[in-house]
């Protein structure tokens, strides 16, 4: 197994202003110095879900995966199992030495969530040494925060990053299409408010991220009864959607200046593990802590 590269730990408590790169991302979140959500760390870098299996669950999941590519994008995957520095890619225009370098899955998101017989045991932890064994293998899901710095650019910065908050994820009644082990499942989507008159953009620069989830799944207040969310307020992930003056969202219902849109969300495969009842450890970033990665976010444009 390969070695990583490793950084004193200080007390300094980094900011996303001072993380400008991927490999400085991990590197902080390896050492403690960071431990917030990822959105709007590092802009411009691709940054994904992480879960890890035991290895009898992996190609079940593989196939999870593709027969559900919206909400669980597969973009890479531990090279071996047990392997924890170097990965596989999925993306067409990423080498496997080109998606992240001196890595080290244990450590270098900023907070994990440990599950044991498909149960939450641990959550927001700072590392996964150790419950990582010989025997699991890793997988990384494309995340929605890797198209926000295109909103951002074009004008569009997503409200929870203005707040400094974690964005809002709700769970579904969309059905996942099962896959062996993996029955029982439902879409878990991230929410982003908008003006309505800036909807017909936001899902035009999303469209082109397909391997991050992609243009929203659905939009509008209607939605909100449609997708089973019973209250937009009390999200299952994430914190609580706020107006931009501090109200709760749920305030707003009908304000054509504030709708919500949802996209499919890399909680999803936490949320088909729990359904699942899967047998031993099982580990995933804690939601909103993604990992980031080297490669840019334009090189997965569609």
């Amino acid at each position: 197994m390969s070695t990583t590269t490793t950084i004193t730990q200080t007390n300094e408590v980094l900011t996303l202003s001072t993380l400008s790169t991927g490999i400085a991302a991990r590197l902080a979140s390896r050492s403690n110095r960071y431990t917030k959500s990822t959105s709007g760390l590092a802009p411009s870098y691709l940054q994904a879900n992480l879960i890890i299996l035991p290895s009898k669950y992996a190609a079940d999941f593989r196939d999870l995966c593709a027969r559900n590519p919206v909400p669980c994008p597969l973009i890479a995957e531990s090279s071996v199992p047990g392997d924890f520095s170097i990965l596989k890619s999925y993306l067409p225009s990423v080498s496997d030495c080109k998606i992240a370098s001196s890595l080290d899955l244990r450590t270098d998101c900023p907070r994990f969530n440990v599950y044991q017989d498909s149960k939450l045991a641990k959550e927001g932890i700072p590392d996964i040494v150790s419950q990582w064994t010989s025997d699991h293998v890793a997988f990384l899901i494309g995340c929605s925060y890797s198209f926000e710095s295109a909103l951002v650019r074009a004008g569009f910065p997503p409200r929870h990053a203005l707040l400094d908050r974690n964005v809002p994820m709700y769970r579904t009644n969309i059905p996942l299409n099962p896959a062996g082990a993996f029955i029982g499942g439902t879409y878990v989507v991230s929410m982003r408010p908008y003006k309505k008159k800036d909807i017909k953009a936001i899902r035009a620069i999303t469209r082109r991220y397909l391997p991050t989830h992609g243009e929203c799944v659905a939009w509008g207040w209607e939605a909100v009864e449609k997708l089973g969310i019973k209250n937009i307020d009390l999200p299952q992930w994430g914190d609580a959607p706020l107006t931009m003056d501090g109200r709760p969202l749920g305030e707003m219902l009908g304000d054509e200046e504030n709708v919500p849109l949802f996209w499919g969300c890399g909680v999803t495969p936490q949320e088909a593990v729990m359904r699942a009842e899967l047998e031993g450890v099982v580990m995933a970033h804690a939601p909103g802590h993604m990992l980031v990665l080297d490669c840019l976010e334009e090189e997965v444009l569609k």
